[in-house]
């Protein structure tokens, strides 16, 4: 599967984006999908998984709160909704699909996007 993300820019602290995750390739409901993020300097961090179907997400738990993620499988994409952005919120944000997409987790991710940069500022 092939993951094309998007949606990233250059916001004021406070507003709102929200990231997009377009699949091509493979049947987009056999994946799990995530969103990770990775800050200058700093390791890859996870943001946020949802299941096959939906009906399962898992939130880091320094997300909880102002990130929310979806996905339509009828456009076999995925989202990321990033509310009250803060400046330490900038980083490169990535998506994965996980096969073995039962359960929304934080590992175990099989296939990559190129990344979407977000940056915030003050």
């Amino acid at each position: 599967v092939q993951l094309q993300a998007s949606g990233g820019g250059l916001v004021q602290a406070g507003g709102s984006l929200r990231l997009s995750c377009v699949a091509s390739g493979r049947t987009f409901t056999n994946y799990a999908m995530g969103w990770f993020r990775q800050a200058p300097g700093k390791e890859r961090e996870f943001v946020a998984a949802v299941n096959w179907s939906g009906n399962n997400i898992y939130y880091a738990d320094s997300m909880k709160g102002r990130f929310i993620i979806s996905r339509d499988n009828a456009k076999k994409t995925v989202y990321l909704q990033i509310n009250s952005l803060k400046p330490e919120d900038t980083a490169v944000y990535y998506c994965a699909a996980k096969q073995r997409g039962q359960l929304a987790t934080r590992n175990g991710y099989d296939y990559w996007g190129q990344g979407t940069q977000v940056t915030v500022s003050s």
